[in-house]
């Protein structure tokens, strides 16, 4: 079994980090540079969850969470923020923005499978590809 992930990251060095681990965890994965990609892929496929950069550029990624918690058909999508901004005070305005959950840079990738486990595994797996 495995999951459809979004990764709306802009620096190509973290994308491609956490696309190549998500697929050697056995998932899908998209991705997106900016927040019109990341809209638009979120239209055409609705993902199983979403790993979102904060900070995109002169882009608020922030501004995505809340977007999507404001479609019908996507208000449940889980939302991990994936940030630098690793004060407390930031992960709460993160929260309240739309994420589920945060996880600080440099990736701790058993952290960060912990809260994709957590938060996945209230949705629908898509079937596995042989």
């Amino acid at each position: 079994m495995r999951y459809l992930i979004l990764v709306v990251e802009d620096n190509l060095m973290n994308r491609e980090l956490l696309c190549d681990w998500l697929e050697a965890e056995g998932h899908e994965v998209q991705s997106a540079e900016d927040l019109r990609s990341a809209r638009r892929l979120l239209k055409d496929r609705r993902p199983d969850g979403v790993l979102l950069d904060v900070q995109l550029g002169n882009e608020d990624g922030l501004s995505l969470a809340a977007w999507i918690r404001q479609q019908p058909e996507l208000c449940h999508l889980p939302v991990i923020a994936v940030t630098a901004h690793a004060m407390v005070t930031e992960q709460q305005r993160f929260l309240q923005a739309g994420c589920n959950s945060c996880i600080s840079k440099p990736l701790n990738f058993q952290l960060l499978s912990a809260e994709l486990e957590r938060w996945l595994s209230l949705k629908p797996k898509l079937p596995s590809v042989p």
